[in-house]
């Protein structure tokens, strides 16, 4: 067996011991929630920290196609048609993936959207890209 050596001014106390109990985060996505912070032993956290995250909420009516020269030719008045008849629901996306599907509503003198159908999880899952 190899002699061990000292190294003078050296010190174990700062190398961790991987079989201790740590609060450190124990999976990528603990990392990446808060480094541990209020998390317990197991790296878990509490979603209570991800619910004032800001995200983007949109509603598209519809899509359209068009060539450059087109899209160009565009001017006050112009229509462009788009691929969704009158009185289908409208796409309701968080941060680019679809969510819910519902009616625009006014309210208050302003447009609102009443969901009609919220999307799987699977389903967004299935479009996240």
């Amino acid at each position: 067996m190899a002699e061990m050596t000292e190294i003078p001014g050296a010190s174990t106390d700062s190398i961790p011991d991987p079989l201790a109990e740590t609060s450190e985060p124990t999976s990528p996505g603990a990392a990446l929630l808060g480094g541990g912070i209020g998390g317990d032993a197991r790296g878990a956290i509490s979603l209570d920290r991800l619910m004032e995250v800001p995200v983007t909420l949109s509603i598209e009516v519809g899509r359209s196609r068009m060539s450059i020269r087109e899209v160009l030719a565009l001017h006050e008045g112009a229509v462009v048609p788009l691929d969704r008849h009158a009185g289908e629901p409208l796409s309701v996306f968080v941060n680019g993936a679809l969510v819910a599907r519902g009616e625009v509503v006014i309210v208050n003198e302003a447009f609102g959207i009443r969901l009609t159908e919220v999307v799987s999880s699977s389903e967004r899952m299935g479009n996240i890209k």
